[in-house]
């Protein structure tokens, strides 16, 4: 039986939660789902530039668990930018955290 998935602790939900390419209406567009905590990790590390063990300890996890949260997001978002789909920003296990800036 696996383990359960640990809450992450998350710092900032996204305003929008769909992106996609420009001139392609989106009904023809492939979608991708990026999940809550991706966009997190995504924020934490490329956007404000925290060191992974410190991006780790913020959202309440491992530093291999981020690593491996970080390595999906990007995945995701390059296939979305190269391959022209829709990005989504939705679900995931995440709890809202409110003393993060």
């Amino acid at each position: 039986m696996p383990r359960r998935v640990k809450c992450r602790w998350v710092g900032h939900i996204p305003r929008a939660n769909c992106f996609k390419p420009a001139g392609i209406p989106a009904y023809e567009l492939d979608e991708i789902i990026l999940k809550v905590e991706e966009v997190e990790a995504l924020r934490l590390k490329d956007l404000l530039g925290y060191e992974q063990v410190e991006c780790a300890e913020i959202m309440g996890v491992s530093r291999t668990t981020f690593q491996r949260i970080l390595v999906e997001a990007r995945f995701k978002v390059a296939d979305a930018l190269v391959n022209s789909k829709a990005l989504l920003v939705q679900g995931g296990n995440y709890q809202l955290r409110s003393d993060e800036d």
